[in-house]
């Protein structure tokens, strides 16, 4: 069924390793500039893949207001908050524009990881002549680990503290189901809106594969050790991929229904038409590719869309040799010959937040009439039979844009877009 109001976009806010805010972000997906290169962060002598795409040129200050709030806020939550900031700027809004009980938050999380430092000292002082001591670490930990830790990294405290900087008191609510979770996230927000429960929702994700837990525990799944090229290591549907890249972003949107948008005067910057998502609990025994099907089918059918009307598909384009291949007969199967791109291949893999950062970049090829074209696609695979968006971006006009993203577990998300008419 078609949604019962008009839900559109008009605010928009990233931290991306290609840029933080929109223009930088664009620019460098104009031209085909990778964010992926050595980790920086800490020192990645010790972990076995020491790169990937890292948020450079990012000062929190700039967004967190009062600055006392970043002793509680892990770098992610951090990302999410000034999107947030960035996005509802854009927008136009203001405290006095919509009532504080009309504006909600819904947000796309991982599982936050914390930081070695937190805990280091305290670790210290469990440690007797060279060996740890479990019974003196909780005296040590009392003692050295700052009293709110816990507070940094609670996957839902990144739409908490969005919700008290902008005195959002309305719906508020996190999808913490990997990278499914930004487009889930945008879903529940166009449900909220239809269902008449809020005037504006802030919603999108936020994610980080970059904490050295997070690298070296990625060794055990599908990933590139292309060290000497990191800036070519991710190549979605590419022949010679050898698996996915880390990274770290954020987005968030801000939505809300067309009649509210005009009321106010908003700029929209596209509009939301549908979202389907289906689960393949057995992945042992069925197909995933059926899953990824399926959410196709169902977002076009909620937007009233043909395949033919799709202008272009946003892919998960994980990198991964099974990855790619599933989701491009999924593609090939209910889309046909669409133009296809991959944006992972800019800055690899953001967990929960890589799904926002993508439909960002289908927000603006929707408005410019251009679609990124995918970096590193040198030698087609047979075995992804998709039309990839390949050498430069694709100059033609844009009506509809499918958003696609799956996460291990089996769960499949789409999400379809237009632009503004």
């Amino acid at each position: 069924m078609p949604l019962a109001r008009e839900i559109v976009i008009t605010g928009l806010g990233v931290v991306s390793p290609i840029g933080v805010g929109w223009q930088g972000y664009w620019a460098a997906l104009l031209a085909g500039r990778s964010g992926v290169g050595p980790i920086t962060q800490f020192d990645p002598s010790g972990v076995p893949i020491p790169f990937g795409g890292e948020v450079r040129q990012f000062d929190a200050k700039e967004f967190v207001k009062p600055r006392k709030s970043l002793k509680v806020m892990a770098r992610e939550i951090q990302f999410g908050v000034a999107c947030a900031a960035m996005a509802y700027e854009d927008a136009g809004l203001t405290p006095q524009s919509v009532d504080p009980e009309r504006r909600g938050v819904v947000l796309g999380t991982d599982l936050i990881q914390g930081q070695a430092e937190d805990v280091a000292e305290a670790f210290r002082r469990a440690i007797v002549d060279g060996r740890f001591d479990f019974s003196l670490w909780g005296e040590a930990a009392m003692r050295e680990i700052y009293p709110l830790w816990m507070l940094k990294y609670l996957p839902n405290m990144p739409a908490c503290h969005i919700a008290i900087a902008l005195d959002a008191r309305g719906p508020n609510n996190t999808h913490a189901l990997g990278e499914v979770s930004s487009l889930l996230a945008m879903s529940e927000a166009v449900r909220v809106l239809e269902r008449g429960m809020a005037d504006v929702m802030l919603c999108g994700g936020t994610g980080s594969r970059l904490n050295p837990v997070v690298v070296i525990r990625s060794c055990l799944t599908e990933v590139s050790h292309r060290a000497d090229e990191p800036e070519r290591a991710c190549r979605p549907f590419d022949a010679d991929r050898d698996g996915q890249v880390n990274g770290e972003g954020a987005a968030v949107f801000v939505m809300e229904t067309r009649q509210h948008a005009l009321a106010r005067g908003a700029r929209i910057r596209a509009r939301v038409l549908g979202y389907g998502c289906a689960c393949v609990g057995d992945r042992d025994r069925r197909d995933p590719a059926a899953a990824v099907e399926a959410s196709i089918r169902q977002a076009l059918g909620m937007a009233g869309c043909s395949p033919r009307d799709v202008g272009h598909v946003n892919a998960h384009g994980i990198s991964t040799r099974e990855g790619d291949r599933m989701e491009a007969r999924a593609i090939r199967a209910a889309l046909g010959d669409v133009p296809v791109t991959a944006l992972k291949s800019y800055f690899g893999n953001l967990g929960s937040g890589t799904g926002a950062v993508e439909a960002l970049g289908s927000v603006l090829a929707l408005e410019h009439g251009i679609v990124p074209h995918t970096l590193n696609y040198d030698r087609a695979d047979p075995a992804c039979p998709v039309n990839v968006v390949r050498g430069q971006p694709l100059r033609a006009p844009q009506r509809v844009a499918l958003l696609l993203n799956q996460a291990p577990t089996g769960q499949a998300a789409a999400l379809v877009l237009a632009c503004e008419e």
